[in-house]
Order: structure tokens, then sequence, then C-alpha cells
């Protein structure tokens, strides 16, 4: 694989890659062209069609000191559709003191002159306090990306959360469900600092009646409505790719000229009523951040 010749103790990620579609085609998303190799997934846990009856994989944090090849699959081979400039690569995963870096750089793969990076978990998770510590890079058109997805690529309803920073304005992060496959429940949040100077915190706390982002623990948006509102079980993902076409949503997309990257020092998966797992967990004090925002 490439590794960044900038990183020191790095160690080269060899997952195994499922290339299959993550998102359908919406007003953003034109489509998949993945092949929907399904059958390498059959570890994954059913989800029933009832909230309520949400099945989970069970709480975890990765703190990226090794890869977890359980865990995760790295996206290989393949593009999301005609939108999507890029080729996701394994070649752009890389681990080094800590972090886990997703990467975008000029590399011509198959019909695309870009490569990036994707991993998606191999278990999907219910209700509870998804959590991601990220630093992105700045750049027009390009999407650095931690939400949670599942969809008829999966033989399921299309369900999503999502954290994307558009890194055209690293002030802001867009926070957004999709529920069956309609979104327009998009809002535009401020990250104090930015993105792209220092690592900031990203949650969302998903319960039956209710969906809560938090910004470095504080509480950006709430839905409520059961009509807005996931009902199945979903796989974790973290993203960075591009686009020559999205420009009025993500920026016209220039060649960087550069190795770009997200970096994730830690993500976490905390099971409704279960105890914080980290110190810096917002599980340590989601309720009471809930009762004041």
């Amino acid at each position: 694989m490439n590794l960044d010749s900038k990183t020191t103790s790095t160690t080269a990620i060899d997952a195994t890659s499922v290339a299959h579609g993550t998102r359908q085609a919406d007003l953003r998303r034109l489509g998949l062209i993945g092949g929907l190799l399904l059958a390498a997934l059959g570890s994954l846990f059913a989800a029933p069609s009832h909230a309520q009856d949400i099945q989970s994989a069970p709480s975890f944090v990765d703190d990226f000191k090794s890869f977890d090849k359980s865990r995760w699959y790295v996206s290989d081979g393949w593009s999301n559709g005609s939108h999507q400039n890029c080729t996701w690569s394994k070649g752009l995963v890389d681990l080094s003191d800590g972090v886990l870096s997703l990467g975008f750089e000029k590399q011509k793969l198959k019909d695309r002159e870009f490569a990036c990076g994707e991993i998606q978990t191999k278990q999907r998770f219910g209700y509870g306090t998804y959590e991601a510590r990220l630093k992105t890079d700045t750049g027009p058109g390009l999407n650095a990306a931690f939400f949670t997805y599942i969809g008829p690529s999966d033989k399921q309803p299309w369900d999503e959360i999502d954290f994307e920073i558009l890194t055209k304005d690293t002030s802001k992060v867009q926070v957004n469900a999709y529920i069956d496959g309609k979104g327009k429940n998009e809002k535009l949040v401020e990250v104090p600092g930015g993105t792209d100077k220092a690592f900031n915190d990203y949650a969302f706390v998903w319960e039956k009646d209710s969906l809560r982002w938090y910004v470095n623990g504080q509480l950006v948006n709430t839905i409520t409505d059961p009509a807005k509102l996931p009902s199945h079980a979903q796989k974790i993902f973290f993203s960075l790719w591009g686009s020559d076409t999205m420009k009025g949503w993500m920026g016209a997309f220039a060649d960087p000229g550069r190795k770009l990257s997200l970096q994730v020092e830690r993500v976490a998966f905390t099971a409704l009523g279960e105890p914080c797992q980290f110190p810096e967990s917002l599980v340590c004090s989601v309720k009471e951040l809930g009762k004041t925002n």
C-alpha cells in the first residue's frame, strides 16, 4: 500500500476490502457502481423493520492503536457513482501513532484521476451514543464524513445519520438524517476553531424518540418527529472523497496538489443504558446535557 512519507511508526493496513454500495441515488448521491458482494457480510445482524425491535452489535471503543480487521472493512477498487471523482483505495487508509488517516490524492485508478479512502464496520449498531474525534484537511470539492448507513445494498431501507464536513468551509459541519431514502433534515452548525486546526469531538445520541447531535459536547441539533427518526440498525463509516459535479453543495473542485487527509483518533459506540467507556465520553454527561440544552 502507499504510505504517507510524513508519518512515523506507520503500519500498513492489509485489510480485506468489500466492494458494495454505501448509498443509493438521491439529489446529491447519484447511484452506486460498486459490486454488491453481500455474501461476505453474513456475520451482520439482521435488522427488523420496527424501531422497538432494533438489534445492535455490542458497545466498543477503538483508539486505533492497531487496525481491527474483525471490526472494519476497507473499501477498495470502486466508486459510489459518477458524481465521485475518486476510486476507493486501501492504499489511502493508513495507521500511524494511534491515528487512522483516510487520504485523497491524485492517483489514476480505473476511470478516476484521484484515489480516496473509506472504512466501514462489518457489524450494525442500533440505539446508543456514537462518538468520533476527527481532524480534517481543507480544500473545495471534498467531503470528510463520519456517518452511519444501511440501505438497499444490504437488503434494507435506506436510513442514515450524518456528520459531513465540506472542507471548502472548515468552520462548519453539516448534520443530517435520511429516513427510507428521504433527507431534507440538513443543518449547518459551527465548529469553534475550525475542523482543520485541531481535533474535535462529534457525537450523536440515537434513541427511539429522539436524535441529537453534539459538537465538542455541545448540543447542536435535535429531531423528535417520529417520521424523521431512523428505525434500522446501521453500519459506521468514515470517508474522504471528492466531486467535480456537486459544485453547489461542495464547491468547485480544484486539484489540491498534495495528499489530503481525514484523521480519526477515536471512535466509540455505547449502547443505551450502558456506562461511559472512557473519561471524555459524552455518555458521562449526556443526560445532563439533554436537560439543559
